[in-house]
């Protein structure tokens, strides 16, 4: 057999979304071999049923994908050079309506905006950022402020700037190509959340039975 000798390439992500129910190695897997053959025979391996059209996750071991692939090719020498566990995420590809998204992006924009602005006038208020303000004018100019100075213009200009250069972005223009804060921000919480499933699920033992094609 030609395949005896031949060294299969896995390489998985944490986290796979798939839109199919009926998952294979090669949905979720790179998959490298010198046999082409081979390879195409590994990629179309079934690992997975997804028995409902719901949005849901499951995690798998390579341990499995490995012991699955000897089963069909006992003398096949397998190197993993990814992660050692596979988040299968399932989403159903159903288009939610136009409006709904553009509702979506009213309210999270609204939302944003208050709560915003109340932050930044709540820490005004605290520190008493316009009584600072009238000291130093009536200190450096010699008169009473009136309110509505060049301090409280470059304040709020200040306010912006600042804001856009620590976000690192306006709209679709980045000023740097570093990521974003909130890209980290979310990217730890990925990896927080994936950290948490793959755990949550060895302590559990409800990693995926590969001989069953499904979730327990």
């Amino acid at each position: 057999m030609a395949s005896e000798s031949v060294t299969v390439y896995l390489k998985g992500d944490r986290n796979v979304e798939v839109t199919k129910q009926d998952v294979t190695l090669g949905d979720i897997l790179e998959i490298e071999c010198a046999d082409k053959l081979l390879q195409s025979k590994i990629r179309v391996l079934k690992i997975l049923r997804i028995r409902e059209e719901k949005e849901q996750r499951f995690v798998i071991s390579l341990l499995k994908i490995i012991d699955l692939i000897h089963e069909r090719y006992p003398k096949v020498e397998i190197r993993n050079l990814g992660e050692s566990d596979v988040i299968v995420t399932y989403e159903n590809q159903k288009t939610s309506p136009m409006i709904w998204h553009l509702l979506k992006t009213a309210v999270v924009t609204v939302i944003i905006f208050c709560g915003s602005a109340f932050s930044i006038m709540a820490f005004n208020n605290d520190v008493d950022v316009s009584k600072l303000f009238g000291q130093i004018y009536e200190l450096v100019i010699g008169k009473e402020s009136n309110g509505f100075t060049i301090l409280e213009i470059m304040y709020s200009v200040g306010l912006v700037v600042g804001i856009l250069i620590f976000f690192n972005h306006f709209g679709k223009k980045r000023f740097t190509v570093d990521p974003t804060p909130m890209e980290v921000q979310m990217r730890q919480y990925e990896n927080d959340i994936q950290t948490t499933l793959v755990e949550d699920a060895a302590r559990r033992k409800k990693e995926i039975d590969l001989e069953n094609g499904g979730g327990k």
